[in-house]
């Protein structure tokens, strides 16, 4: 038996050691390179999500410079409805004279 018994830890000592030692520093390695690959995503992503939010701020403060606001919109409607207005009336002012002119044609 002293025989199969050394065999064994032989077997053990030359293939299994080395094999699962291999495997362990194959797993380790495979984990800090994914850590590291998941590192560099992610500062990727951060990067272009703050260049995001700077186009969109960008954007925000061009709209608010360049569109009319809520009071300036109102103020326009006020002035094209009093305009609208004046030419309804100056329209029916001048009604009574058209109509006159057509029965002296007729």
């Amino acid at each position: 038996m002293t025989g199969t018994s050394i065999d064994v830890i032989w077997w053990i000592t030359v293939v299994e050691i080395p094999a699962l030692t291999g495997l362990w520093w194959l797993m380790w390695r495979t984990r800090r390179d994914q850590d590291i690959a998941l590192e560099r995503h992610r500062q990727r992503l951060d990067t272009a999500v703050a260049q995001l939010r700077e186009a969109l701020s960008a954007y925000k403060l061009e709209v608010a410079k360049s569109y009319a606001s809520t009071s300036q919109l109102k103020d326009l409607e006020g002035r094209l409805t009093d305009h609208l207005l004046r030419i309804e009336a100056k329209l029916d002012s001048q009604k009574p004279s058209a109509r006159h002119m057509t029965r002296r044609e007729s």
